[in-house]
């Protein structure tokens, strides 16, 4: 008989008929800045979920009281104040500060449907070398379907058998589930990208140490940022391609690199955003470089999959 995974409880059947162990309860990490009443209205939501899921909050430095009117309000709810913007890495912050063998993950705009992390608690018993969990994402008041909810569907690295859907290497960051252990043993989300398009390299990495990455539809996570619909956050396409490169070089062959580097040089000749990019790029790359670390042939090989049917 195969043993659970590490961190989970044994939700094997027992020879003398008691009732096996509970499936392993989920933490939420959330994290803000600067947005103390939408992460408030956040809190009411997730702390009246069925599944009472220990919550923690990770203020990025927030200026506006954030940190003490949650105190205020919710006592039950853990806050972590490291003084400064972690960026995407507050996750990893209030992920080591959780004891669950799960982390679900919000952001002051999003929060899980009733029964979500139950069932994310079952899938991931079931699956031992499920390491995160993409949720299926409905996006605004009248809850439309995400378009990543598509892409991910539809990826072309096909579904494993020891996985609960279709094998993806990118995921939306407010609404994906983790397995804590995984997920640290990873390093988390890595502090040079910050914020912008952080998922894909996480993915790689969980891969990299043969965890599976995998879109779970019938996990459901509500989002709903200020202007859904419209254009996206001011700087954010800059981030995106900084990030996009910054990962090549952390991670890819030196030849992609290269390449990657000089299409972003060529468009920043006319495209102002690609021109930034590079800019802020530069400014990073000898930290990236101090960190680089190729992947495994297997997960390179994945990723080239993924560029070719993009």
């Amino acid at each position: 008989m195969t043993a659970p995974a590490a961190g989970l409880p044994d939700t094997r059947a027992v020879p003398d008929g008691r009732r096996a162990p509970e499936v392993p309860r989920v933490g939420i990490v959330v994290i803000t800045r600067n947005r103390r009443e939408r992460l408030l209205g956040t809190l009411e939501r997730v702390t009246r979920l069925p599944e009472e899921p220990p919550v923690v909050v990770v203020d990025n430095g927030s200026s506006d009281g954030t940190a003490d009117a949650v105190r205020a309000r919710f006592p039950a709810v853990r806050v972590l104040t490291p003084g400064r913007n972690l960026g995407a890495v507050g996750r990893t912050y209030g992920a080591a500060a959780l004891d669950t063998p799960l982390v679900a993950f919000s952001d002051d705009d999003s929060w899980w449907e009733p029964g979500a992390l139950a069932r994310a608690a079952e899938v991931f018993a079931a699956h031992p070398r499920l390491g995160l969990a993409a949720a299926s994402t409905l996006v605004g008041t009248d809850a439309a379907a995400d378009p990543l909810n598509a892409v991910l569907a539809a990826s072309p690295l096909g579904r494993e058998p020891d996985l609960p859907g279709p094998s993806v290497l990118g995921f939306l960051g407010c609404a994906a589930v983790a397995r804590r252990d995984a997920f640290l043993e990873a390093g988390g989300y890595h502090p040079v990208l910050h914020f912008g398009a952080e998922e894909t390299l996480l993915a790689m990495d969980l891969e990299a140490r043969g965890w599976g990455v995998a879109y779970c539809p019938a996990l459901v996570a509500r989002h709903e940022p200020d202007g859904a619909g419209g254009a996206p956050r001011p700087g954010r396409t800059a981030r995106v391609r900084r990030n996009a490169l910054l990962t090549a070089w952390l991670r890819r062959p030196l030849r992609h690199a290269l390449a990657h580097t000089l299409r972003l040089a060529l468009d920043g000749r006319t495209d102002p955003e690609a021109r930034l990019a590079l800019n802020e790029a530069v400014r990073r790359l000898p930290a990236a470089l101090a960190r680089r670390r190729l992947l495994p042939g297997l997960v390179e090989r994945r990723v080239r999959t993924l560029e070719m049917t993009s």
